[in-house]
């Protein structure tokens, strides 16, 4: 595996190690969404790298080696010597909105023969990850494992983008990875802690929460975050919601995407099904590194090679928790893996992956999620 990397700021490129020209490499571009709607920038990146598959993402911050970097662009090319990839991707529009159709489609076109993972990058504004799950595993043999991210918007939850060799809002990028060497491991871990009172969701659709304990889901929450809930749905980043649903070995963390006053309703970044016990959640900034410590850590178990790759996707929230320190949860990542892996990914609004010892993935909110490979 040969790994090139770039960032490019205010017209300069920055190249970490050799600049040099790759075969066919899977290119992936992080960057805020401002500079991905920009047809000059676009221009720039595929003049400096002008391969046939270069996978953009937006993000609330793009990560990149050690670094979290804001308002970039930070390209990771990756030239495979040993395995292969394929890359299919679909845009929302076309579905009427239906997350597991649009999912279930995708998984389709990808080539069964000697598939070994897929990654997923999505749009993240609209887009219901469980239900995109859903349609994902529907033909999806059980040995092959899906991770991924909600693409974001940093704090301003207008819109996203994703896609492939251009960007575009409502793109669900799929990236298969074959081939008999590759070794891939993944881990999710929050930090998060639960507090107050245990409620029940009374009434939801999907992802759309409409009461807790019979009353509006909205109202109740805002009591909660008092002066703080004028700000929503910023503010509820630093307060996500700990849904314990039936049936499910764990429970997940989910971050509101949207409010409705009119219904006084709440969308969220996946299902909350009704029955399930909520509570809120808040973190510390310590507990937010060790999480990734320990994400790193469950990522490195059982691995028969170093990583070459490290690929990471981080919540909004905790960045916005981690402020000044945000820089901290990566350096414990590279701590674990060792500093020989590339090291690329992004702020997101949602994280994909299986929680540790399963295969069937789920969407998580407020985790550290890696998916580390070598050849």
């Amino acid at each position: 595996m040969k790994v090139v990397q770039a960032k490019y700021n205010a017209g300069n490129w920055k190249y970490k190690g050799d600049r040099s020209d790759l075969n066919d490499p899977l290119v992936f571009v992080f960057a805020d969404r401002y500079l991905l709607e920009d047809e000059a920038i676009i221009a720039t990146i595929k003049r400096e790298f002008p391969y046939n598959n270069l996978v953009f993402g937006s993000t609330a911050g793009e990560i990149c080696n050690s670094n979290v970097e804001e308002g970039t662009v930070t390209i990771t090319a990756i030239e495979f010597e040993k395995s292969n990839y394929k890359i299919k991707t679909e845009n929302i529009k076309d579905y009427q909105q239906d997350s597991k159709l649009i999912g279930e489609k995708l998984i389709t076109q990808l080539p069964k023969k000697g598939l070994k993972h897929v990654f997923v990058l999505s749009e993240g504004s609209f887009v219901n990850g469980s239900a995109l799950i859903e349609g994902l595993e529907s033909n999806l043999d059980n040995d092959v494992v899906i991770t991924g991210g909600m693409c974001g918007d940093g704090s301003r939850f207008e819109k996203t983008l994703a896609g492939h060799q251009t960007p575009k809002e409502g793109e669900v990028v799929l990236i298969g990875f074959y081939g008999e060497t590759i070794e891939v491991s993944y881990s999710s871990v929050g930090g998060w802690i639960p507090f107050g009172p245990e409620r029940v969701i009374t009434s939801s659709k999907d992802n759309v929460l409409f009461e807790l304990d019979g009353k509006p889901a909205l109202e109740l929450y805002s009591k909660y975050l008092g002066e703080k809930a004028s700000e929503l749905p910023q503010a509820s980043l630093l307060y996500p919601l700990h849904v314990k649903a039936s049936g499910k070995k764990e429970p997940v963390v989910r971050t509101i995407l949207g409010i409705d006053t009119k219904n006084q309703s709440m969308t969220l970044a996946g299902d909350v099904p009704q029955g399930s016990k909520v509570q809120l959640m808040m973190a510390s900034a310590d507990g937010l590194v060790e999480g990734a410590y320990q994400a790193a850590k469950l990522a490195m178990d059982a691995r028969k090679n170093k990583p070459e790759l490290a690929i990471l996707v981080s919540c909004i929230g905790r960045k916005l928790v981690l402020d000044q320190r945000v820089e901290e949860e990566i350096e414990g990542v590279i701590e674990m893996i060792g500093n020989t892996a590339a090291v690329t990914g992004f702020y997101s609004y949602g994280e994909l992956a299986p929680y540790y010892g399963e295969q069937s993935c789920e969407l998580h909110n407020q985790t550290m999620t890696l998916t580390l490979l070598s050849e």
